[in-house]
């Protein structure tokens, strides 16, 4: 492949790897609103795939127009054996979203090493010729375990697994989570293409310098 072809990868898993550490980090996967009894009373519950954070505010009129604004925020580690059930009920359910949680980890370790390799590969022009078969296989590896943790948050979104899932919406975390495996699978899949295309001589993937295997 060209070097370009690989600066051009380098900058495209590396964006992707941003995101999806953003993804993991951000506790608004899921986010749900209430509104209490008491007026202008509200609580937001916002969930990511390690903490769960609420935040709730009293606004209170004042005079001239005024007002006063009580908030208070708090995190906690999500999720908790008592606080969420993971000792009674929702065993299985905790279990899934601790299971999210180590695939998306594995993931961006994928992607971490698919950038270090994309570094080694592009040091010689032999390396060049071999390297996109282990970056391929990397990126690959990484869309596929941020799909699985995808695909473990939305089945529990959908079957309202834990209590406040019920009247929650999808956030941030969980839209960037959708751009990080998407893209991933379109990097990846770019590679394969332009790998091949370099192997078989092409010159628009291989360059002045395209590999012909000799012919006996």
């Amino acid at each position: 492949m060209r070097k370009t072809s690989y600066v051009v990868t380098f900058v495209a898993v590396f964006i992707v790897l941003v995101v999806n550490i953003l993804s993991a980090r951000l506790p608004d996967w899921l986010v749900t609103t209430y509104e209490f009894d008491i007026p202008n009373a509200t609580s937001t519950i916002r969930y990511g795939l390690m903490e769960r954070c609420e935040r709730s505010v009293v606004t209170i009129p004042g005079p001239s127009k005024g007002r006063f604004e009580y908030s208070d925020y708090q995190c906690r580690p999500f999720p908790l054996k008592v606080q969420d059930g993971c000792e009674n009920g929702n065993r299985l359910a905790c279990a899934e979203w601790v299971s999210a949680q180590y695939f998306t980890e594995l993931g961006i370790g994928f992607a971490a090493m698919a950038l270090v390799a994309l570094l080694v590969g592009v040091s010689t022009h032999s390396r060049r010729r071999r390297v996109w078969r282990a970056v391929a296989g990397l990126v690959l590896l990484h869309a596929i375990f941020q799909l699985v943790t995808f695909v473990l948050v939305t089945e529990l979104y959908s079957k309202n697994s834990f209590a406040d899932f019920e009247h929650a919406k999808p956030g941030l975390g969980y839209v960037f989570n959708a751009v990080s495996w998407v893209a991933g699978f379109l990097v990846g899949s770019a590679v394969i293409v332009t790998g091949v295309a370099a192997d078989r001589g092409h010159k628009w993937a291989a360059g002045n310098r395209a590999y012909h295997p000799i012919r006996d």
